[in-house]
């Protein structure tokens, strides 16, 4: 049994996580670290209702006493500083998304790579049977994509990572640029349009919609057809978590390599560059290393003032 030691429940995933590993034999959160916003009550029920063993007192502790962290707080410019403690063990770590939020971490985590540490990620639409499926279809069937259209809701970055990650699933790595297109209005409810350039010719368009849940759609023109699809969002944990066991239990990795991973934040930093510029044209090797990327700080206060109790 593959135990799992949690840090910070500050956000559905290590609820829902939880109850699907339950439903088989391969897993289970065991331990759990907070220093999140959700109170001791939310920690205590979460261990009671789990069968979680106990709360750590540090991180130290919790990487000494399970075999993967999981880091699942909502401020990802706080996720390197839980990191270490695993890497000193050998032992992996997944990272939720978004993995982080600025260049400098990015780098930071390249580095730790590279010296041997096993960081996991990050977006579990990335492996959405519809996205898998097509990615898998022979090109003599489907045709070569030319450009993939998806869709996100709720926020910019912390749910806008979930289509961009869907659609390198299905495009591959080879972002060159990406460039702010606009932005259209309705009270405070905002849809901004954001297209990135591949090396080799193709294309994608993602639209985020700000201030309301929107479903992931969507479209892909290929050489032969177009084909549209939603993203069946209740099987989505269940392919992550399911890869992650894989890995765990054989060694082999079937999750999308660091790589891709990073892109797709780098994607989305060239993105919010470029809206800043008037919707310039940002290459990704131009993304400044001092440059503030998306400030995890302010999310997670927003998102604890408007959080409700989800664990009790």
């Amino acid at each position: 049994m593959i135990r799992i030691g949690c840090i910070n429940i500050d956000v559905s995933h290590p609820l829902a996580f939880s109850e699907y590993l339950r439903k088989g034999n391969r897993a289970r959160y065991v331990a759990v670290y907070n220093d999140g916003f959700r109170g001791d009550d939310e920690v205590a029920a979460f261990i009671r209702n789990h069968g979680l063993e106990k709360r750590c007192a540090t991180v130290d502790e919790l990487a000494e006493c399970v075999d993967i962290g999981f880091i699942q707080g909502c401020n990802w410019d706080k996720h390197l500083q839980y990191v270490k403690p695993f890497i000193n063990r050998g032992k992996p770590v997944f990272i939720d998304k978004p993995i982080v939020g600025k260049m400098k971490d990015l780098v930071t985590l390249d580095e730790w790579i590279k010296q041997g540490a096993v960081i996991l990620g990050s977006s579990s639409v990335r492996y959405a049977e519809e996205i898998v499926g097509f990615a898998q279809t022979p090109e003599t069937e489907r045709g070569k994509i030319l450009n993939v259209f998806g869709t996100s809701g709720t926020d910019e970055f912390n749910y806008g990572v979930h289509i961009v990650e869907g659609i390198g699933g299905l495009m591959g790595t080879g972002a060159v640029s990406t460039q702010y297109v606009g932005s259209g209005q309705l009270n405070d409810q905002v849809c901004e349009t954001y297209y990135i350039r591949f090396k080799d010719g193709t294309t994608a368009i993602y639209n985020l919609w700000r201030g309301i849940w929107q479903p992931f759609a969507i479209v892909v023109m290929t050489t032969k057809t177009t084909y549209h699809f939603h993203v069946d969002t209740s099987k989505i944990y269940g392919a992550l978590l399911d890869r992650i066991c894989d890995f765990l239990e054989t060694g082999k990795n079937t999750l999308a390599p660091w790589e891709a991973i990073k892109e797709s934040i780098m994607i989305m930093l060239a993105g919010r560059i470029s809206k800043e510029q008037g919707g310039k044209l940002v290459p990704l090797d131009s993304i400044p290393l001092d440059d503030p990327g998306y400030d995890g700080y302010a999310f997670a206060e927003n998102y604890a003032a408007n959080a409700k109790k989800m664990y009790l």
